[in-house]
């Protein structure tokens, strides 16, 4: 059988066996031929191509286990408000305002007040800081960790959110000594106001998104585990239809359209190797910024547990009915006490082989160390959240951090691990993810030679099959993706230089030179000819 494409003169990490490697065939999207250079050659059809890699690396294709696709996409054109100073978010206000359509909403996303380098005085910003630069325009600024919204006092007259309303369930109004708003609203008070926003049309994400794709190929990526909602499913629909689907996509379902899901009978793996359903999404608590997770013991510093959103009991039902129509689920949590009640939950139901998962899985209690490997549970992780948030650890969780993003730990205990970015929280750029799961050191070497808790760093194989092997088992399709095998799917990620050679900390410096879908250049730099 002749091929379609060779790449060979490459330094090939394949994740199987034979593990290194030099030259692959690919023929019909799919992974022909794996072995050395003059064999893969002459598989090769008259027309077809033979790309020398020079001695570049190939990984099978990166995918991002946990992205907000349609959230990253539209923040493009949205306020950057990650920022170093409270007044730089404000400036930035300011300018958007400066040109808007009157009465038009702005939006942003990213500030994070544990970072900036003036705090404000009692830590949050206010509606006032808003009101300033943007009086008569709705603003909403959703936090980096997408769990707290800061809004001005027109929004807050919109929504009709006044001293006098109360907190929804699983949410909090921030209040001021007086009892009046703040312009801070945590997690389902969010709801409050995305009430009366405008919703983007499907049509709307659609072209967002298209300006996106090129951006995740460039990162190395092949595929994303999306945790949008059914606006964002819609566009990737009709991108699919138009065959303008740029990466491949696994769709998860909202917790509030379980029923709506049950009833028409979709299950996990629906669809095909371009967009199939994933998981139904949950959420169990917060964040740690915002100090809304839900903790066994009070954040250090405070009298504060979190915010848990939903009760054990209606985790249950729902993970219950989800696993029995053949829908597994994914809940987000990040406090040990989220962790621990996800994993009650997830062993009271008892549905192994459900590709059940928790997202982000930050902070276990030492009695939980185990389970997720013992009851089959995908630990879904964002190694960038160590390096980004170890200074807010330290600060809020202490002691307890030792066993806060504890990759080695769950791997050591038989876990499955899948790592993803949760952009746009983190950079949308798996290289980055590797780095932060070998050094768990952020760019500038901080915090030190050996890394934050660095008995939980793993070696770049791990890391790299995290981000392959480990989501495509999450998504149930390991028989396809994951690895550099003859019969499956032919992606890759190429790069500059070798990583499993490199040193770690120049695992940033790396460049994606190429990313293949299917067996068809997504991206392709110049200088790979």
């Amino acid at each position: 059988m002749q091929s379609d494409l060779v790449l060979f003169n490459g330094r090939i990490h394949t994740l199987d066996k034979p593990s290194h490697t030099s030259a692959v065939a690919i023929r019909d999207e799919r992974i022909l031929y794996v072995g050395d250079d003059a064999t893969a050659r002459e598989t090769l059809r008259p027309g077809g191509e033979a790309v020398d890699l020079q001695g570049r690396c190939v990984t099978p294709g990166l995918t991002d286990a946990h992205v907000h696709f349609s959230m990253y996409a539209l923040g493009l054109q949205a306020v950057e408000a990650e920022t170093e100073t409270l007044a730089e978010v404000v400036e930035r206000v300011a300018q958007r305002a400066g040109v808007a359509t009157p009465g038009a909403w702005i939006t942003g996303m990213g500030w994070n007040q544990n970072v900036w380098s003036l705090p404000t005085k009692d830590g949050f910003p206010t509606a006032a800081d808003l009101d300033r630069v943007a009086p008569e325009q709705p603003v909403a600024l959703s936090a980096k960790s997408g769990h707290a919204m800061w809004v001005n006092s027109r929004t807050l007259e919109l929504a009709g959110i006044t001293a006098s309303t109360p907190d929804p369930a699983g949410g909090q109004i921030v209040q001021d000594a007086r009892g009046q708003p703040t312009g801070i609203l945590l997690e389902n008070a969010m709801d409050l106001v995305t009430a009366f926003q405008p919703a983007p049309t499907p049509e709307q994400v659609a072209d967002a998104m298209l300006a996106a794709f090129p951006l995740a190929h460039r990162a190395g990526l092949t595929g994303v585990h999306d945790f949008d909602g059914p606006v964002a499913f819609a566009a990737f629909q009709m991108l699919k239809q138009h065959g303008q689907l740029g990466i491949r996509i696994v769709k998860s379902i909202p917790r509030d359209k379980l029923s709506q899901a049950i009833q028409v009978g979709l299950r996990t793996g629906f669809g095909d190797d371009w967009l199939r359903l994933g998981q139904v999404k949950l959420f169990a608590d917060g964040a740690l910024g915002p100090q809304t997770a839900w903790m066994l013991d009070p954040f250090d510093g405070s009298n504060s547990v979190g915010i848990p959103t939903l009760t054990e009991a209606e985790m249950a039902d729902s993970v219950r009915r989800a696993n029995a129509a053949g829908l597994a689920c994914a809940i987000h949590a990040i406090g040990d006490r989220a962790c621990r009640a996800v994993l009650d939950v997830y062993e009271e139901v008892g549905s192994r082989g459900m590709r059940n998962r928790i997202e982000h899985t930050q902070l276990l209690h030492p009695q939980d160390y185990g389970r997720l490997g013992k009851l089959g549970i995908i630990a879904s992780m964002q190694p960038l959240h160590a390096t980004s948030d170890m200074r807010m650890a330290d600060k809020y969780w202490g002691e307890r951090s030792a066993g806060a993003y504890a990759w080695r730990t769950q791997l050591n205990a038989g876990a499955t691990l899948a790592f993803g970015s949760d952009c746009p929280v983190e950079k949308i750029d798996p290289l980055m993810g590797i780095h932060a799961a070998v050094t768990r050191r952020r760019a500038d070497g901080s915090p030190g030679p050996e890394g934050w808790y660095p008995q939980q760093r793993l070696t770049v194989e791990e890391a790299v099959r995290a981000f392959t092997w480990g989501a495509a088992y999450a998504a149930g399709r390991e028989d396809q993706l994951g690895s550099i095998t003859p019969g499956k799917l032919a992606d890759f990620t190429v790069l500059d230089r070798d990583i499993f050679q490199i040193e770690p900390m120049e695992i940033l410096s790396a460049r994606v030179e190429a990313t293949i879908i299917g067996g068809k250049f997504a991206w392709r730099a110049e200088s790979l000819g």
